[in-house]
């Protein structure tokens, strides 16, 4: 890791009539980092996701975006400024082939105008060549680069996993976050999906990850984050977090004493999703 801050959040509160979705949670998310959000079902994750994504409005809060002020407003304007994300219900362009959908997620950064596309103007179709020409290594990238010009829906549900996620690189983010990507998947597929995380870090992008299998979370992350009842209880490297009273009572209900060594997992504790 770089120590170049990508994502600062600080005191993000979000209330829902009666329900404190959110208390004062704050985190430092550096360049490089595979960063995870996790905790009980109805913890908050998928709250704090769409509030840093521009899909709720926090009733509190600051940000900052590469060490710069950031506002979460409408979706469109936080793709343009770094952010992509997928969803923990694949939302894909069902009736469009791969390439088209990775397509749209790269128009996001294209200087083409309406006039353009409507007379077809020589720069609109020297740009549009050059989309197609990206999503299609992204496609190659994510290991699905044979399913070009396949319709989304006939795609396997790991496909479609991957497809979501070559979309979402296809923005140029500076933070990718991935919101329950294993959710669904059999166990050979989870491998696939680990060592796609393993390369897009390797390659020095950020990702955010929600994701209710601890065993992954603990495996790939640099630094996690543990939400109960939209509290924060616990942040930290994997190993400290894993061994945190509170996080333990949390998922278990009760004390438990983890015995694992460094470099060991925890005993299996999987909270569901939100």
């Amino acid at each position: 890791m770089s120590g170049e801050v990508v994502l600062r959040v600080a005191g993000i509160s979000k209330r829902f009539g009666g329900l404190q979705a959110l208390s004062d949670v704050g985190l430092t998310i550096e360049r490089g980092q595979v960063y995870g959000l996790i905790g009980p079902n109805g913890a908050g994750k998928t709250t704090f996701f769409n509030v840093i994504t521009g899909l709720y409005t926090p009733d509190s809060g600051t940000f900052e975006l590469a060490g710069k002020p950031y506002q979460p407003t409408a979706v469109h304007e936080v793709a343009k400024a770094g952010i992509a994300r997928t969803f923990q219900n694949i939302r894909l362009f069902a009736e469009m082939t791969a390439l088209e959908n990775v397509m749209v997620g790269r128009h996001i950064r294209t200087g083409s105008g309406l006039l353009g596309a409507i007379f077809r103007t020589k720069s609109f179709v020297a740009e549009e060549a050059d989309i197609a020409k990206r999503a299609q290594e992204l496609l190659d990238y994510v290991g699905i680069g044979g399913f070009t010009d396949y319709k989304a829906r006939t795609l396997s549900y790991g496909d479609q996993r991957r497809l979501e996620i070559a979309r979402a690189l296809a923005t140029d983010p500076q933070l990718i976050a991935l919101d329950e990507p294993a959710a669904g998947m059999n166990s050979t597929e989870k491998v696939v999906l680990r060592e796609l995380i393993d390369r897009i870090r390797g390659d020095g992008r950020t990702i955010l990850l929600i994701e209710h299998d601890v065993k992954l979370v603990m495996g790939l992350c640099d630094r996690v984050t543990v939400l109960d009842y939209g509290k924060q209880i616990a942040e930290g490297s994997p190993y400290d977090v894993q061994r945190n009273e509170k996080v333990i009572e949390a998922y278990l209900g009760h004390s438990h004493k983890n015995t694992a060594g460094p470099g060991e997992q925890a005993p299996a504790t999987s909270g569901a999703e939100e």
